[in-house]
Order: structure tokens, then C-alpha cells, then sequence
């Protein structure tokens, strides 16, 4: 079962462009010798914001134009925001308890891979407005997060209950150690700290620098925060997924995505014209 909101050939083609941007302003660094300074990221964040707010506007107006989308689509993309937005707070972080990404992988799983990424993106906008949390970090985060609900939704269809509810956290584990690998790419390089073998080295082959950040991720990131984080999601997915599942689903069926306006009139209504009209 795809779903409801589906991807269209035009907002796919945009999605694999924007995903590919999104891959090179992450892990540039590895391909082109970068200088290990703390601003570096602060000077290039804006650019990144500025490109990714025409890109997410190109995704709605393309599944809009294409019939992937409608009213009833964006509204309920912007109650699942605001709902993200005010759980982020409950968990703030600590000690990688995040309480936005449950929701975003099974709205994902839901909606489909399109409604997805724009998910990431908009929860993240919006909690980090909430929360006070706009930096030079944002605009990755966004996108990061809207990989997570691209994922979901690109996930296998028509399992048993069971095995869907089990799929869905470990990909909700999974996602969010993918997660934190690209968190820590966007400022692994610029740290100021060097001279160990977790630092990054510029100019050095490519392997040798893959091979430090991978133990810098797992010493620093992947054995701590984002193991709680992967934590939270996963059970957060195993209790509540699916009693969440089965209300989104109820909702999109009420609202029926995607179905064709019928508009019906009486046949005495002035408004129709009669056999003999012209």
C-alpha cells in the first residue's frame, strides 16, 4: 500500500537533487581539504538555509501541482509540525532523549516519502523557533531530519502488523545513529582541536579521514547521545506505533487524499442548463 500522498516523477526528481545537495554540503570536507576553523560552518550556514527553503517550497508546489497533494495534505503537514514542534521541548536533548522523531517516522511511514522530508524540515523549523534554538546547525538539521522521514517512507509495504511495528523501530533506532553521523560531519572538520588520530586531517586521502571520523563518531556520539536517542525512538515506536499508525491512517482515509472533488447539483438548480438550453 503506497502512501496517501504520493510521490509524483516531478517532486521525486526534485527530492534526489535536493537529497544530493544535501550529501555534498555534509561530507565536502572528505573530497576537498577543508581549514579546521570553528566559523567555517557559520559562514556557509546561511547559503545552506537559502538554498533549502527554495527547494522545500519546490517539493509542495510540485506534489501540489502534480496531484500528489492537496488542501487537506498541507494542513495536516502543518498540525504534525506543530505537534513536533511542541514535543521536541519534553525531551531537549538530554542525554539524546529527543521526542520529535517518533512521530516524524511513522507520519512518514503514513504519508508517504514526499510528506516525509517535508516533515523533517518543517518540525525542525519550528521547534528550533519555539525553542530558541536557530544556529548555523539548523539548516542541517533540517536536513537530516527530513532524510529520517524520507526513509520511513520509502519503507517496505503490506508487512503484518507485528512486523511492521518491529520494522519501524529499528529503522527508528537505525535513523537515529544515521542521525548523529551526519550531525557530527557538520562540524567534525572545523573543530579546532588536532594532532589526534580522531581529528581531521586536510588533504588526506579519503579513506584515512572516513576511517578517523567513523572513531570519533563511535567514541564521542554513536555509544552515548546517540544511543539514547535511538533509544527513545525505538521504544517510543514499539509502545506507541501503533495506536499512532491506526490514527493517522484513520485520519488521512477521512480526509481522502488524493481523491477527485465531485460536486453534485439538483437537476432543477438555475445553475444546470436544461437539454434545449445553448
Amino acid at each position: 500500500m503506497s502512501g496517501p500522498v504520493r510521490v509524483r516523477p516531478r517532486a521525486a526528481a526534485v527530492l534526489c537533487l535536493a537529497s544530493a545537495a544535501g550529501l555534498a554540503a555534509f561530507f565536502w570536507p572528505l573530497f576537498v581539504p577543508a581549514q579546521p576553523e570553528a566559523i567555517a560552518r557559520t559562514a556557509e550556514a546561511p547559503l545552506i538555509f537559502v538554498v533549502l527553503l527554495p527547494v522545500l517550497v519546490a517539493v509542495m508546489v510540485a506534489e501540489l501541482t502534480g496531484g500528489g497533494m492537496d488542501t487537506k495534505a498541507v494542513a495536516m503537514l502543518g498540525v504534525l509540525s506543530a505537534i513536533n514542534a511542541a514535543l521536541r521541548p519534553l525531551g531537549a536533548g538530554t542525554a539524546g532523549i529527543e521526542t520529535v522523531f517518533f512521530l516524524l517516522v511513522l507520519a512518514g511511514r503514513v504519508f508517504g516519502p514526499g510528506f516525509g522530508f517535508l516533515l523533517g524540515s518543517t518540525s525542525l523549523f519550528a521547534s528550533a523557533l519555539l525553542t530558541a534554538g536557530v544556529g548555523p546547525w539548523l539548516p542541517f538539521q533540517m536536513l537530516a531530519a527530513s532524510w529520517v522521514g524520507l526513509g520511513a517512507g520509502l519503507l517496505p509495504r503490506r508487512p503484518a502488523r507485528r512486523t511492521e511495528t518491529a520494522i519501524l523501530a529499528g529503522y527508528a533506532a537505525l535513523s537515529a545513529y544515521a542521525y548523529g553521523f551526519c550531525m557530527n560531519m557538520w562540524f567534525w572538520p572545523f573543530s579546532p582541536a588536532a594532532g589526534t588520530q580522531l581529528s581531521y586531517v586536510a588533504g588526506a586521502p579519503l579513506l584515512d579521514n572516513l576511517h578517523r571520523f567513523v572513531l570519533f563518531t563511535a567514541t564521542t556520539s554513536s555509544l552515548g547521545w546517540d544511543t539514547g536517542r535511538a533509544i527513545t525512538n525505538g521504544v517510543a515506536v514499539a509502545v506507541l506505533g501503533p495506536a499512532v499508525l491506526a490514527t493517522l491512517r484513520r485520519a488521512a482515509r477521512r480526509a481522502a487524499f488524493d481523491a477527485p472533488a465531485e460536486f453534485a447539483t439538483a437537476p432543477g438548480d438555475p445553475g444546470v442548463a436544461g437539454p434545449g438550453a445553448r
